[in-house]
């Protein structure tokens, strides 16, 4: 509803587990146009070679309806090996995206999945491409690693266009609000977007109003 207010004129839910719980809810209660992610389950099954490839993402992720659907139509004809990463998102957000620590974490996950053949790696969370550096690391060069923000981007200007809404020409501006520290969140859009970004506090909603719907 803020959003709305902001004037958007279409809303990405930027990720697979709060896409999974509450897409469509979202799009029941609100006029505005919502797109969800997913784990990138459909490029895989197109890139793998030995017929097996690991999917990195949440618990919740994994273990939602929404996922399960989706392995159900796309990788009928491949092994799906879910690696749930308990803990990984948290490093990201710290900003811990090339420390020991988190290739540690990273290798506990990543191979597991190439002892049993995976050949191509679905980043399933969208904090994860801002480790992907590691997975390559960790996986090598023969291995792909596949995720959505591409496809995602495309069907977000697919979207506006079908709505006569795509901005043809001009510069488009940034803003960012945080529902949590906006310290902390200053700070990593930093160092992750441009030097000169300014976060400002979401304001707080009301539960009984959400529940109300």
């Amino acid at each position: 509803g803020f959003m709305a207010g902001q004037g958007a004129k279409e809303i990405v839910v930027a990720c697979n587990t709060a896409t999974a719980a509450a897409i469509e809810i979202l799009r029941s209660r609100h006029a505005l146009p919502f797109i969800g992610v997913e784990p990138a389950v459909k490029p895989a099954v197109a890139a793998t070679r030995s017929g097996v490839i690991g999917v990195l993402a949440t618990p919740a992720t994994l273990a939602s309806a929404r996922f399960s659907t989706l392995v159900e139509r796309f990788a009928r004809d491949v092994e799906v090996l879910c690696q749930p990463c308990a803990g990984l998102a948290e490093h990201i957000e710290r900003g811990d995206l090339d420390d020991a620590g988190t290739e540690a974490l990273l290798r506990g996950f990543v191979e597991p999945l190439l002892a049993r053949g995976a050949d191509t790696i679905v980043l399933g969370c969208t904090h994860y491409p801002l480790v992907a550096h590691i997975v390559h690391r960790i996986a090598g060069p023969e291995v792909s690693v596949v995720e959505n923000g591409t496809a995602v981007a495309r069907e977000l200007a697919r979207q506006l266009a079908l709505r006569g809404l795509r901005r043809l020409s001009g510069t488009g501006r940034h803003a960012f609000w945080a529902s949590g520290p906006i310290d902390h969140a200053g700070r990593l859009l930093r160092a992750l977007w441009a030097p000169d970004v300014r976060v400002e506090r979401l304001p707080e909603t009301d539960p009984a109003a959400l529940s109300r719907g």
